[in-house]
């Protein structure tokens, strides 16, 4: 994350720092072809499978990475496991929308909703953390405003799949700021309290004779077990790559992954883009520029960037 004056990271760790926090963007802004690829399979049962391989790849990663005494120490503490237990619903739900989004061919949503949702975790942190906005911020909070309601009017329904990804993967970020809980045995938590029911409805549907897994072929089974890879992997090279960048760094990397899923829905799956949504993510776009702008700025007169 950011760095003090004395413990810049050097020029080369930087540069590794940068390439493995663009590998983690570049992997969350392409999963929609996962999705789609497995768009016969309906979104809660991807989610279900998602749960149960991410817990079966994590646990052994928390044995390896020397966490297995943190991680007891989460589940048994009951203040921290509450805690968790508000992230799983929230990251869960995020999930599931974005699953059942991607193979609805709602992917520009999915795109308007991670570009917006910076300025919701700087609105959520000036409502609940009692945190000063900067002019700058103000404008730029004012602008995606402005797209949102804009859409709306035009399109003439509100765009609640971007914003319900944006709040919830806000309020997300906004409770994990008070588990004290590193990141890896945090995912490695929620997985656990999700794998529970999830085992029990995916045995419910085999016993039903209507699970994917191991009904289909080969191929279905395999990517269902790769959800373990696209949830896990892209936040293990995030976390190794943000320890080596400065924020505002970090901070500008993120639109890598909306821009990737905003390209592949526009050039690759063709969904329609009117006029409407051209000047509405003008409008994000514009205020994303004058936020990270102002962010590059900050920390930069803070000795940080």
């Amino acid at each position: 994350m950011a760095s003090s004056n004395n413990n810049r990271p050097s020029q080369p760790e930087a540069m590794t720092g940068g390439l493995i926090a663009v590998g983690a963007f570049l992997i969350w802004g392409l999963t929609p072809i996962y999705f789609k690829v497995l768009r016969y399979i309906p979104a809660s049962e991807i989610l279900m499978h998602r749960m149960v391989w991410s817990f079966l790849f994590l646990l052994p990663l928390v044995l390896v990475l020397g966490r297995w005494t943190e991680f007891v120490k989460v589940v048994t503490t009951r203040r921290t496991l509450m805690i968790l237990i508000g992230t799983t619903v929230l990251v869960s739900s995020n999930w599931f929308v974005f699953i059942w989004a991607i193979n609805s061919d709602k992917i520009l949503q999915t795109s308007l909703g991670y570009y917006i949702n910076p300025l919701i975790n700087v609105l959520l942190g000036m409502i609940f953390l009692g945190e000063q906005l900067r002019p700058a911020q103000i404008v730029a909070v004012i602008l995606a405003a402005i797209g949102v309601v804009y859409l709306t009017v035009e399109i003439g329904s509100l765009p609640w799949i971007a914003l319900f990804l944006a709040f919830t993967f806000g309020f997300y970020g906004l409770v994990r700021k008070i588990a004290p809980v590193n990141a890896l045995v945090g995912l490695t938590v929620e997985t656990l309290l999700l794998s529970l029911p999830a085992i029990a409805y995916l045995v419910y549907l085999d016993s039903h004779g209507a699970g994917a897994f191991l009904r289909i072929d080969t191929k279905t089974d395999v990517l269902l077990m790769l959800a373990a890879l696209v949830t896990a992997l892209p936040l293990l090279l995030f976390t190794i790559g943000a320890r080596r960048i400065h924020l505002a760094t970090l901070g500008i990397l993120q639109y890598i992954a909306p821009s990737c899923t905003f390209l592949l829905a526009v050039f690759v799956y063709n969904e329609p883009f009117r006029l409407a949504q051209v000047w509405t993510f003008v409008l994000i776009w514009t205020a994303l520029l004058i936020y990270s702008a102002d962010s590059v700025l900050y920390y930069r007169r803070r000795g940080k960037g």
